[in-house]
């Protein structure tokens, strides 16, 4: 099944009930979304009948092995990537064009306006983004994979561990050992953070030592061709103190409610209020300071947001990762992680890694 064709299809029915005679898209990850290609520097030009790709001659190659059924036009070295998609849009006559308004700058929009003095243009917000928000069987099946790839990288990363390790050292191991797994790269530059430093949410990697502590914090993710993962847990390196049990467990607690509260139909700020309401009981609700959680797909980051404001209701195909956690300054941090898919009659949690603490510790 040729899925990016279809989701073309779907964007030239935009095209069609917007009044548009088409739409220019300039972000590279929706491109990529739409063609299977994998290069940059490349705009996409979709019409309610036609469409049409705009490149260079580095990839002439890579085009015609990754889309092959897209009509191509490759630039001359001498014209830059504007100019180029801008004569592309005369030739089709297109008078009412629509354009990825988050992306498209001000100076490339100002280029396309003097070229195309009589054309309308048209702001989009996220008319891609729209269409990603549910996923097909072939992004969640890359998902799948992505996260598989995390899952047995982080197998021989906690095999790794020894006491001299610092967390420079660990978030770049990780990196290594997600391209080993299969991976393109990591999702983002992995989080390792012990004992207190687990209090800032998205620690920057230091020189502090894992004999140090007494847990540690990991957050990453791989990133496939295309898709990428997102998981965090916390390890012990010594025995487990109260405070990490009660803290551990108010976490763990809220994460399974929220995961529980997760089917078609339901708002994205009641999943949120689920978790909230956990910690809240717990005496632990301050100290949870950021959303439960986001889409994930091409990027790390995108729609839906789970957020205690976001009325987007949840529907079958949506990924969302669900991410509670409890941050308290001078002793550390919990966060729980896992990827989860929207179902037609609940959830699936994706990611399968144990989320139970390990008192034995890892040395």
């Amino acid at each position: 099944m040729n899925y990016q064709a279809q989701r073309r299809e779907r964007l030239a029915e935009f095209v069609l009930t917007s009044d548009l005679d088409g739409f220019l898209v300039t972000n590279p990850v929706n491109v990529s979304y739409l063609t299977d290609f994998s290069g940059d520097s490349s705009y996409l030009l979709v019409g309610r009948d036609r469409t049409l790709l705009v490149s260079d001659g580095r990839y002439t190659q890579q085009l015609r092995e990754e889309c092959p059924d897209i009509p191509v036009h490759i630039r001359p070295s001498t014209l830059r990537i504007t100019p180029a998609a801008g004569e592309c849009l005369k030739n089709l006559g297109w008078r009412r064009i629509g354009f990825e308004a988050g992306h498209l700058t001000v100076g490339e929009f100002e280029a396309f306006r003097s070229m195309l003095p009589e054309a309308q243009w048209k702001p989009c917000a996220d008319a891609v983004e729209r269409l990603r928000l549910r996923k097909d069987a072939s992004e969640i099946a890359q998902l799948r994979a992505a996260i598989g790839m995390a899952e047995r990288a982080f197998a021989r990363f906690r095999a790794s561990l020894r006491p001299e390790d610092t967390e420079k050292q660990l978030s770049d191991r990780m990196e290594a050992l997600v391209r080993a797994e299969g991976a393109r790269c990591g999702s983002f530059p992995t989080i390792v953070a012990v004992d207190e430093r687990a209090a800032l949410p998205h620690c920057p990697p230091s020189g502090k030592k894992l004999g140090e502590g007494h847990f540690v914090l990991v957050d990453w993710g791989a990133c496939g061709r295309f898709y990428r993962s997102d998981l965090t847990r916390v390890l012990t390196t010594r025995t487990i103190t109260p405070q990490l049990e009660r803290v551990w467990q108010a976490v763990q607690a809220a994460q399974k409610r929220a995961i529980a509260s997760i089917r078609p139909g339901v708002q994205a700020q009641a999943v949120d209020a689920a978790a909230r309401e956990v910690l809240k009981e717990a005496g632990l609700g301050d100290y949870f300071t950021h959303a439960l959680g986001h889409g994930i797909g091409l990027d790390v980051h995108e729609a839906p947001r789970l957020g205690g404001t976001i009325e987007t209701l949840l529907e079958p195909g949506m990924v969302v990762t669900v991410e509670p956690g409890v941050y308290l300054d001078g002793w550390g941090g919990v966060r729980l992680e896992d990827d989860v898919l929207v179902t037609e009659d609940g959830c699936e949690v994706l990611s399968s890694l144990s989320k139970e603490l390990d008192d034995s510790g890892v040395f």
